[in-house]
């Protein structure tokens, strides 16, 4: 027994010199230019390895750098930069036949840039284009083999990356940091698992899990694949996937499914915006704001479909459907907008962030909005054309007959700290340039109707021009026979400080009296003048 265990311990006492002595025995830089000659023919780019080791503990091959150019017609830097590359290789056969085996790869810290054309297509496209269907590129055959057999890598690993995505048209480039992603049982003819992690620069993670494959060998950018995507907390400003102009801005969070047939995209999912912020000079909504969509994207257009859309904030609902596309610089939009009876007490919330201000101490309680709206134009120059029509609301903490003072005296209208309101409807044109409001109609059951037209600035300065059909009573009602009083009058200063400015001579007109007393005036003045 004793013989046998010193047998045994000779043997393992061998094996281990033999392990020590195998990186010396064995250069593995032998194989590096039948890696590299293999992955250029299999990627259609050249590549180039650093200093090659061999670990037999791990049974791996190690690169200390690696580089795969870009197309040409993109770029001439490199398509990807790594600081280490890693190949999981089985012993036996590269040791006693100096085969090399494949069963993981692995990229440490590599940089990648991913760069869109203007006419749409990616520099990772030609990847693979110029090899033959099934060229590997991680398994190769024997040293001066004219042809590598078909590629299966049980795990590709990649760590700590950075990807740098260019789109068509955008100035600065999107940044993902800290990349990680794992592929399992990779074969090119087939589908395969993978998954991706990443934070996004500015704020924002990425999560995606899902299928891909098979790998289209003439167009890499078209393999097909599905995915359940997640993004958490994503700043739509400094990441830089919203353009400052735009006036948009808020954090935004996704839960969607992704379907990629090769050619168009489907996106079905939930978005929660917090901090939301939809105008220039709008200020972040206090309450989140949900977002349920079902959208179809042409990646080589540049274009889509946004097949349904709601909104919601609180129990209050919106509808959107259209369409978008890039063009230039910029994504032109072209949407339908469509709000029935939203509760007041919910829609309030999304003022700020629209840059609608109401009188200063005022707000609005109770009540109902219906809304109809179409949006087009460019993201950064929007115009919104359409109606709104507010039912049943009170705006608590303004008196509207108290900032109609002189008309308030002369009609005997009573002052209270709030206005009720029946109705007020008006057709709107939003622009960059302001706001026109046009058909304005106001029924206030104490002080009657109000109606007319006017503009409000991009700084919210007013100039409306309105007549007030009032319920006569004092002196109105000795100057106005038939008991009503139809008055002139105009809206300026701004939103949160408006000044109504009765029109005098506009009064008078407007009576049976103040009109014979206009006249004998003008009688007068003009035989003074004879």
């Amino acid at each position: 027994m004793k013989r046998i265990l010193a047998v045994v311990g000779i043997l393992i006492a061998l094996l281990i010199v033999v392990a020590l002595a195998l990186p010396f025995l064995i250069d593995a830089n032998q194989f590096r230019p039948q890696i590299e000659t293999a992955l250029t023919k299999a990627l259609g780019r050249e590549v180039k390895l650093g200093n090659l080791k061999l670990s037999v503990f791990e049974g791996a091959v190690a690169a200390a750098d690696l580089s795969i150019a870009d197309d040409p017609a993109f770029s001439k830097e490199p398509f990807l930069l790594a600081k280490s590359l890693s190949v999981d290789v089985e012993l036996q056969p590269l040791i006693f036949s100096r085969k090399l085996k494949v069963t993981g790869i692995g990229i440490g810290t590599p940089e990648i840039a991913l760069i869109q054309s203007p006419s749409g297509a990616w520099n990772f496209a030609s990847l693979g284009g110029k090899s033959e269907p099934g060229a590997a590129a991680a398994d190769t055959a024997e040293s001066g083999s004219a042809s590598a057999p078909a590629v299966s890598v049980k795990l590709l690993k990649i760590t700590n990356g950075r990807v740098s995505l260019k789109l068509a048209g955008e100035p600065k480039p999107n940044v993902l940091e800290k990349l990680a992603i794992d592929v399992k049982d990779f074969a090119p003819a087939s589908s395969f698992p993978f998954s991706l992690t990443a934070n996004i620069e500015g704020g924002g993670d990425l999560r995606l899990n899902g299928k891909a494959g098979p790998i289209n060998s003439s167009d890499a950018s078209a393999t097909p694949w599905d995915a359940t995507l997640k993004v958490s907390k994503l700043d739509m400003v400094k990441s830089g996937f919203v353009r400052a102009s735009t006036g948009f801005a808020g954090l935004v969070s996704m839960d969607a499914t992704a379907s990629f047939d090769g050619h168009k995209l489907a996106l079905k999912g939930a978005i929660q915006a917090e901090q939301l912020k939809l105008a220039k000079a709008g200020t972040p909504t206090p309450k989140p704001v949900g977002f349920d969509f079902e959208l179809d994207h042409d990646l080589l257009k540049r274009s889509g479909t946004l097949n349904r859309g709601e909104a919601h904030i609180g129990a209050a609902k919106a509808q959107l459907a259209g369409a978008y596309r890039s063009e230039g610089n910029g994504t032109i939009v072209n949407m339908k907008l469509n709000a029935p009876s939203m509760a007041v007490s919910e829609l309030k919330e999304m003022l700020p962030a629209l840059n609608i201000v109401l009188p200063r101490g005022s707000s609005l309680q109770g009540g109902t909005v219906d809304a109809n709206f179409t949006v087009e134009g460019p993201t950064d120059m929007l115009v919104s054309s359409g109606s709104v029509a507010l039912k049943k609301t009170r705006l608590v903490g303004f008196d509207l007959g108290s900032k109609m003072d002189t008309i308030a005296r002369l009609a005997g209208m009573r002052i209270n700290p709030d206005t009720d309101f029946d109705n007020v409807s008006a057709d709107l044109r939003a622009a960059p340039d302001g706001v026109r409001v046009e058909n304005i109609s106001v029924i206030a059951p104490a002080i009657g109707q109000l109606n007319g037209a006017g503009t409000i600035s991009p700084s919210n300065a007013l100039n409306f021009k309105m007549r007030a059909q009032l319920k006569a009573a004092g002196v109105m009602d000795v100057l106005s026979a038939g008991g009503k009083a139809t008055i002139p009058f105009s809206i300026q200063g701004t939103s949160s400080e408006p000044k109504f400015m009765p029109d005098v001579k506009g009064v008078l007109e407007s009576t049976d009296a103040g009109k014979a007393a206009t006249d004998i005036l003008d009688l007068f003045k003009r035989k003074k003048k004879n």
